[in-house]
């Protein structure tokens, strides 16, 4: 692992870390910070998959009493079983697409162009919703009717442009939904772990060509540090929106947008 590499393995992390789960797309971020890094490439999305993993392995860690309870009495409890429905609807409408157009958006969708546009008209989104202030009719979210959890599948789809934001769009989507913030937030959690577990296994499956051994440290590090930078990132999240509206992160959007825009356009991050 050279110098440069090692350098690339920790921003990365931290950046996957510390975006995946707040409203600003942390594939856009990893987007951007890869062509700025200079660590692009069919290596470079194998590495993105793991630092994934890493972070999505610090929901199922904070959450791991919730995800054993519905393991454990889904097939006898009904609100484990509402849990499990609640998830498969969510899950569902963004899988079913994304594998149909997985490899258009990654052919074409994949530059800071695209990222920029996404972030300025998901910020606009959100400072909408903001000054719409939806009145929350659910409070906590093993109160979740099915249809309501559709929605916010259908929503998520929206985060198959890069620079959207998965967790933007689910949390937004809930939010409009008539989810309280906090419920949304959390919801989008949960339905994080199967949905980047999926597209992390079908990513993974077509790299496995790519794996070589002498990978595993910049991997593994990627993989922890973004493991670490989530689990502090959540907890702080989760006490932000408790008390704080979401156009802080409308306004980050649409600044950073602009900002990608220009630095494209000024050849420094490449303009495809």
């Amino acid at each position: 692992m050279s110098p440069a590499e090692l350098v690339a393995a920790v921003v990365l992390g931290l950046v996957e870390g510390i975006t995946e789960f707040v409203p600003v797309s942390s594939t856009g971020h990893l987007i951007v910070a890869g062509h700025a890094l200079g660590f692009t490439g069919e290596r470079a999305k194998t590495f993105e998959i793991f630092i994934q993993l890493g972070a999505i392995l610090a929901i199922v860690w904070l959450y791991r009493e919730k995800f054993r309870t519905v393991l454990v009495s889904l097939g006898r409890e009904p609100a484990s079983q509402r849990f499990a429905t609640n998830l498969l609807l969510g899950f569902l409408p963004a899988a079913i697409v994304g594998v149909l157009i997985h490899h258009w958006i990654k052919a074409r969708l994949f530059t800071p162009v695209v990222v920029g546009w996404a972030f300025i008209a998901g910020g606009i989104v959100m400072l909408i919703v903001e000054r719409w202030k939806p009145v929350p009719r659910i409070q906590d979210t093993a109160d979740l009717p099915p249809r309501v959890a559709l929605g916010v599948g259908l929503a998520q789809m929206l985060a198959l442009i890069p620079g959207v934001s998965r967790s933007g769009a689910t949390i937004i989507g809930g939010y409009v939904l008539g989810l309280s913030r906090t419920a949304a937030t959390e919801f989008s959690f949960f339905l994080a772990v199967p949905v980047i577990a999926a597209a992390a296994a079908f990513d993974l499956l077509r790299s496995l060509d790519s794996l070589v051994a002498t990978d595993v440290p910049l991997f593994a590090l990627g993989f922890l540090v973004a493991f670490v930078a989530a689990l502090v990132v959540v907890k702080a999240f989760l006490r932000f929106v408790a008390h704080h509206s979401f156009e802080v992160f409308g306004w980050y959007r649409i600044v950073a947008g602009g900002l990608l825009l220009w630095l494209a356009s000024r050849g420094f991050l490449g303009g495809a």
